[in-house]
């Protein structure tokens, strides 16, 4: 009969932990060491890269040579991760000797601990064991994870302080609702009312609780200008009243999505405020159909470009001369509508009327499709093509790497 391990939790912060073996297994488990505050040393006589890093860093101790019989003196904790079985068969003798509880990464029953599946989640730890079934123990914490952060499990401790009133700034990402990131994920699953902005993932919106106000920014009336105002209002307004409020905005608030203007107007109103990045268009986008903004000794620079005033126009911070005269990689964004004017100022300032041209709509989403030209012909090519916003436009060499996807997508 097999007898299942205890799960338990070990407080190794200041504790010596001992890791013998410096490869990749190695490289997974003293990350979690050195985040638990265990304190760490390795044995080893060569390490990956990164735990090198680490060791420079000082985030561990790497002592560079083969273990010997002894090292575990003062352990409270070991892991035998080498590549050789009798040295791990040796290791964890060893920590039987000494009591200490030690973990044998080629041969999990040769030891006297099991390391479990590890998640992490609002301050919850979920650690899962499947007999020895790693790659299923794996899998039930990630669902068991992702269901906490899309409020699909019920993480609530009844005993526990409520969400202080406030705004979270989230940056949904381009549109996918699985690009928003984990920590933005959680707090929208907390929020009493979502502001939403009209690009941002609007599939997450159907999975909130029926007793969360949504408000869809893009139907707030007024002008511009004072649209912004209004949002900036209600912000504070949901805020002053006790209400956790989610400012849910496409890609990164702080890439051309006005985030800094509401930060502004709630720490002026003495609201608090945290933001949360998010995945930025101007890059996520054109990746997603196989055009990378940077390529080794093709492109050493990107320049990210507001299309919202036409050059010439008085508001235009932009200097479309210099612009012109870069080799790189060039993203514009809200850019459809004054598409031409864009083209004909690079042209003008000397840009190659050959530069490859991409333009991505609606990136991300299950109506995605990329346009291709180049310079001289985008704004011919996107009039045809009935080309219409939200869309990326990526100008320079990187553009016209590949015609096609490279790969077919993995799950």
């Amino acid at each position: 009969m097999t007898v299942a391990p205890y799960l338990v939790g070990l407080a190794l912060a200041g504790r010596r932990v001992v890791v013998v073996g410096g490869g990749t297994v190695a490289q997974r488990r003293v990350a979690g060491l050195v985040a638990a505050g265990a304190d760490v040393e390795l044995i080893a006589p060569e390490v990956t890269p990164a735990v090198e890093g680490m060791a420079v860093a000082g985030e561990l101790r790497w002592t560079a040579r083969r273990w010997t019989p002894g090292d575990l003196a003062g352990a409270w904790y070991a892991l035998a991760c080498t590549d050789d079985p009798e040295v791990n068969a040796a290791v964890c003798a060893e920590a039987e000797q000494r009591q200490v509880f030690c973990v044998r990464a080629d041969h999990a029953p040769g030891g006297s601990a099991v390391t479990p599946a590890v998640g992490h989640h609002d301050g919850l730890t979920v650690g899962v064991l499947a007999g020895r079934r790693p790659r299923r123990s794996a899998a039930v914490r990630t669902a068991i994870v992702e269901a906490l952060a899309a409020g699909l499990a019920d993480a609530v401790d009844e005993g526990a302080e409520p969400v202080r009133p406030g705004v979270a700034l989230v940056g949904g990402g381009p549109g996918d609702p699985e690009l928003i990131t984990v920590r933005g994920r959680r707090l929208l699953a907390r929020a009493d009312v979502v502001v939403a902005d009209r690009l941002g993932p609007r599939d997450l919106l159907d999975g909130l609780a029926e007793s969360v106000e949504v408000i869809d920014a893009s139907k707030i009336p007024y002008g511009r200008a004072m649209q912004q105002e209004k949002i900036n209002e209600l912000l504070i307004e949901h805020a002053r009243a006790g209400k956790f409020v989610v400012r849910l905005k496409g890609g990164d608030p702080y890439v051309f999505g006005r985030g800094f203007e509401e930060v502004l107007a709630c720490a002026e109103a003495g609201v608090p405020v945290t933001v949360v990045p998010g995945v930025t268009s101007a890059f996520a986008v054109p990746a997603l159909v196989d055009v990378p903004v940077s390529h080794r000794g093709v492109a050493h620079e990107i320049v990210v470009v507001s299309g919202h005033a036409a050059p010439g126009d008085p508001r235009s911070l932009v200097d479309w001369d210099a612009l012109a005269r870069l080799r790189g990689t060039l993203v514009l964004m809200m850019a459809v509508e004054r598409l031409g004017a864009f083209a004909d100022a690079l042209l003008a300032g000397g840009r190659d009327p050959e530069s490859p041209v991409v333009i991505v709509q609606d990136g991300s989403t299950r109506i995605e499709r990329a346009v291709r030209a180049t310079l001289a012909t985008v704004a011919e090519v996107a009039r045809a093509e009935e080309v219409s916003p939200p869309a990326v436009v990526v100008i320079g060499p990187v553009a016209g790497l590949v015609d096609h996807p490279v790969t077919s997508r993995a799950t």
